[in-house]
């Protein structure tokens, strides 16, 4: 028996939300045990300029393997390229619809196509607000398919100090969702842990 890696898919749409698709690459590049093959749209890339103090060659340095938006017959194309999964983050709304319905046009929808089809795990991260009903049911059809819908909601037991706290325990969870522990983790220990933990000033100057 091999020690194989696990590969990971991390794909990088439209949808604002940069710094969370930054965090998990930099949080998979600390693992090992983890290969990340990355694709970014076009206005995926535009939002890690926006969003971030990182320009597009660094974030695509934090991955093991990159790959073009139209290369459409790199490896993660084809099912007998076997991965763990993958990870769409974040995820915009036209990304979300085409995965349901088999839209398979760029290189992010046929990789989750390919999951899909071979009973992987595909973790989407949508980041759009308010949700109209053609959102919510293009979310309801693919989580009956099996994706993992994963909204960066923030989590506020944990007292976090600083947007980078917020974005962190968004990266722990969709991290969850492959069984991978990350480092950075600050979970939920009972209500008794939470009261003694919690600071002096709560969530006014996240910064």
């Amino acid at each position: 028996m091999t020690d194989s890696p696990m590969r990971i898919i991390v794909a990088v749409s439209g949808a604002s939300g940069a710094p969370f698709a930054v965090r998990l690459l930099e949080t998979l590049r600390e693992m090992p045990s983890v290969e990340t093959h990355l694709v970014m749209s076009t206005w995926g890339k535009s939002n890690i300029e926006v969003e971030t103090d990182h320009t597009v060659s660094e974030v695509a340095a934090l991955a093991d393997v990159t790959y073009k938006l139209g290369e459409q017959g790199a490896a993660i194309s084809s099912g007998s390229f076997h991965t763990t999964g993958m990870i769409i983050v974040p995820c915009s709304m036209r990304t979300l619809s085409a995965i349901r319905y088999g839209m398979a046009d760029n290189l992010i929808c046929r990789a989750a196509d390919v999951v899909l089809k071979e009973g992987r795990r595909l973790v989407l991260v949508p980041r759009e607000t308010p949700l109209n009903t053609i959102h919510l049911e293009n979310m309801l059809a693919l989580s009956r398919m099996g994706a993992r819908i994963v909204p960066p909601m923030p989590a506020f037991y944990n007292h976090p100090q600083s947007i980078g706290d917020i974005v962190d325990h968004v990266v722990v969870r969709i991290l969850d969702q492959f069984g991978l522990d990350a480092p950075q983790a600050k979970r939920w220990r009972g209500l008794g842990a939470a009261r003694r933990d919690r600071p002096t000033h709560v969530g006014h100057n996240l910064s």
